[in-house]
């Protein structure tokens, strides 16, 4: 099994890395079923930060571009990519506002891996109305999240403190939590972030009822037991959640890790 590293969360480019492993193993196969992948495709991801799961596209020709909220995050793909070899276009930019790739061609695939757990509630079914203008007629939408009960649905692996080992704390009612957290010494800004992960929580349940109301098709889901990316940042062996258990609405989300749909408007 694979140490984890505690400097995931500071050191940028293992979670590059990472991402991009991720991406390469289980990404492109998974998006194959849906739309060819090839050097005409053109790939977009909201929220890229580093931009690592858009590095195997870009190794096999496709056109990929990403925008994100953070410069400096943006400022590290571009390094990462130029030391790569690879050509990326990247933005720092609002996908609630703004739209560098206005009055250009649109896009086969969107990845949104990781973000939409971090969308506040009343701006999900803005974000889901948003991310059309940058979709070609044809086009698919890959998402990928926890879903919010399960144990470290929270994020609060990413806490300083031995807070980040503890599971299910996140499910604590807010004010509690906040204490909580606040007791283990955690940086009073990165408690507010996690309050934020907290208000914007999504399950299995709350995604589809999105979809149906924002009038995307659920072209397929597939809910983890483990995720794929634990193989790249724990060595752990991906599984699929059982199709007994992931019948069951509401139970479901405690035990999934990670959720994959392919949607697209109708």
């Amino acid at each position: 099994m694979r140490e984890e590293s505690k400097n995931r969360y500071v050191d940028r480019k293992l979670y590059f890395d990472e991402l991009s492993e991720t991406a390469e193993q289980f990404y492109i196969e998974y998006l194959k079923k849906f739309k060819e992948i090839n050097t005409d495709t053109r790939i977009l991801e909201i929220g890229c930060g580093e931009g690592g799961n858009l590095l195997p596209f870009a190794r096999m020709g496709c056109y990929v571009a990403g925008f994100d909220l953070s410069q400096r995050k943006i400022e590290n793909a571009k390094t990462f990519f130029e030391a790569e070899g690879t050509v990326a276009d990247f933005f720092c930019a609002d996908v609630l506002s703004d739209n560098p790739f206005e009055g250009a061609e649109k896009f086969d695939i969107l990845l949104i891996h990781d973000v939409f757990e971090h969308i506040e509630q009343p701006f999900k079914h803005l974000f889901f109305e948003r991310i059309k203008a940058f979709l070609k007629n044809d086009g698919i939408v890959f998402f990928g999240f926890p879903a919010w009960q399960m144990p470290f649905g929270g994020h609060q692996q990413t806490c300083r403190s031995k807070a980040a080992k503890l599971p299910f704390i996140h499910l604590l009612p807010t004010s509690l939590y906040r204490r909580y957290l606040l007791a283990f010494k955690e940086d009073p800004a990165a408690v507010e972030d996690l309050m934020s992960i907290k208000r914007s929580s999504v399950t299995v349940e709350h995604f589809e009822r999105l979809c149906k109301d924002c009038n995307y098709r659920i072209l397929e889901r597939q809910l983890w037991l483990i995720s794929p990316h634990y193989r790249a940042k724990f060595g752990f062996t991906p599984r699929k959640l059982s199709r007994c258990i992931a019948a069951i609405p509401c139970l479901r989300n405690f035990f999934s890790t990670s959720c994959f749909y392919v949607v697209k408007p109708e």
